[in-house]
């Protein structure tokens, strides 16, 4: 899907976008513990994931676009790229159901500012925050999988469930983006 300048829709997920495949950066993740670091946060005070007690549930994206402004070029070539927008709605209309299957905390996680996660934070009506790595502190304590592309290094797309500051389970890769939430709240059901 080739879209005209000016007009890009980050909420429409192509039917032909690529499937990434799994290249094993996120083996590692599962019983890390989270380093000991405050990220910016778009409800406002910073957040210390190492800190948080109980189950938190973190969903990792590359970057949010904004209506009517033209995506990278190639992005939608890039596997795992597209599909930021509809996987933080996915999040987003399975929040009550998260809460119900004992997750305390959730939240969104790029390598975008906090002022430009606002925009898709208030737009998109999301009940949790979302976390900048901006400085790529998190990125690099944890070694998460990153992509370049038109002189940005981005987070792959993933979610991590933590438990009391330790990585439990990485989802990862992650498609079709839409359906991430999804499979995290089904993961969630099966019997310990």
């Amino acid at each position: 899907m080739t879209e005209a300048p000016g007009t890009h829709n980050p909420n429409v997920l192509p039917s032909d976008i690529p499937a990434p495949q799994d290249d094993g950066a996120a083996r590692h993740l599962a019983g890390m513990s989270l380093p000991d670091l405050a990220l910016p946060a778009t409800a406002g005070a910073p957040v210390n994931l190492s800190k948080l007690k109980g189950r938190t549930v973190v969903y990792v994206y590359p970057r949010t676009g904004v209506p009517g402004v033209d995506a990278p070029p190639g992005w939608d070539a890039i596997p795992g790229a597209r599909g930021c927008t509809p996987q933080s709605c996915g999040f987003r209309d399975h929040f009550d159901e998260f809460k119900k299957l004992g997750v305390a905390q959730l939240y969104g996680l790029s390598t975008q500012g906090t002022a430009y996660q606002q925009e898709a934070a208030t737009r998109l009506h999301l009940p949790f925050a979302i976390l900048s790595d901006q400085k790529m502190a998190l990125t690099k304590a944890l070694n998460l999988p990153t992509f370049t592309t038109s002189g940005m290094t981005l987070l792959k797309r993933m979610a991590l469930a933590i438990d009391d500051g330790v990585i439990t389970k990485a989802f990862y890769p992650v498609f079709p983006p839409d359906k991430n939430a999804a499979e995290v709240v089904a993961w969630l059901q099966k019997p310990v």
